[in-house]
């Protein structure tokens, strides 16, 4: 009975994600959604992904394919090289584990935007010191001196950040915020996110956390960075690249219905009855000391984006130097 007992309470083992894959049910809920011919290519290419961050590896299996699946009904890959769209870890506390969030990288917007077959240019790029002479907000015309050489261009600070896009009908819509304007943005809709230095509390004690402007200086103990781990910190040009689109293309531009799915998606876990609940962190799960990531209240009223990938690396993947992917239609 004792034997019995210990054998009923012993957690069950976690199941790999390649594992998961073979199972019979799953591979035909994916060629349900993808089809039989496009199964192995999928299987491959979330695969590589998981195998490229740790952290995801911890993730629910189920939501990891809800997350890719999204990816793939609206034909985005999910590299993180790419950057079109990304599955992020998430702390659920009210399943107690961890699941995968979807979100859609400003790269996965422009593909998008750029499928409906309406838009003649899409652009968005930073502005450095120096090149900006005028920007008249009521006319939408901008007046810059561009940096000719690109090292040089790449190394001088950025003072905001510009987005366009012009319609084939000769439509047109431009944006200019400064960076200044962008860190208010971050510093209000960005829970994990600080413009100036501040305290902050965690599981192991009040932590002093340095403002981005000494972030970005690096004024802060390597032992920290954990506390940095919010994308806005990671890469604060993707993430303001992905604000301004959305905001430009959410209240101006066409969307399609792909893009429409893609804006209600972005955020989202999938919930137990299977819909998208929308949760807002854009917290990076550490793999050490982290802090209790948590759900974070309602959705910001205007639209702003939430995610840009942290960690890359090379993909590199093989199906067949992995462990036992099988593939039957």
């Amino acid at each position: 009975m004792a034997v019995k007992n210990q054998l009923a309470n012993k957690p069950k083992e976690r199941v790999s994600f390649v594992a998961y894959l073979n199972d019979k049910a799953v591979r035909a809920n994916v060629t349900k959604v993808v089809g039989g011919k496009d199964g192995p290519r999928f299987m491959a290419a979330i695969i590589s992904a998981v195998q490229t961050n740790p952290a995801l590896q911890e993730c629910n299996n189920g939501s990891i394919v809800s997350a890719a699946l999204l990816g793939e009904t609206l034909k985005l890959s999910p590299s993180p090289q790419l950057g079109q769209y990304y599955m992020v870890p998430f702390e659920d506390k009210k399943r107690g584990e961890k699941v995968a969030q979807f979100i859609i990288g400003y790269k996965g917007m422009i593909q998008l935007a750029l499928r409906s077959g309406q838009y003649k240019k899409l652009n968005v790029l930073a502005i450095k010191d120096g090149e900006l002479i005028r920007y008249d907000p009521l006319n939408e015309e901008i007046e810059v001196s561009m940096i000719q050489d690109e090292e040089e261009r790449e190394k001088a600070p950025t003072i905001g950040y510009y987005a366009m896009f012009e319609y084939l009908n000769g439509f047109r819509k431009t944006m200019y915020w400064s960076k200044s304007k962008m860190l208010a943005h971050a510093d209000r809709y960005s829970a994990a996110f600080s413009k100036d230095a501040t305290e902050i509390n965690t599981r192991y004690g009040t932590k002093h956390k340095v403002s981005f402007a000494d972030y970005e200086a690096g004024n802060y103990s390597p032992k920290d960075e954990w506390m940095y781990s919010s994308f806005w910190y990671k890469d604060f040009d993707g993430m303001a690249y992905k604000t301004m689109l959305r905001q430009l293309i959410s209240k101006w531009g066409i969307m399609s219905i792909d893009m429409q799915a893609a804006f209600t998606a972005d955020n989202t876990i999938e919930a137990p009855d299977g819909s998208r609940e929308f949760v807002q962190t854009d917290q990076y799960i550490p793999e050490q000391e982290p802090t209790l990531i948590e759900d974070q209240g309602q959705p910001e009223p205007a639209p702003a984006p939430e995610n840009v990938p942290l960690q890359v690396a090379d993909p590199g993947f093989e199906p067949d130097q992995q462990e036992g992917l099988v593939w039957e239609d």
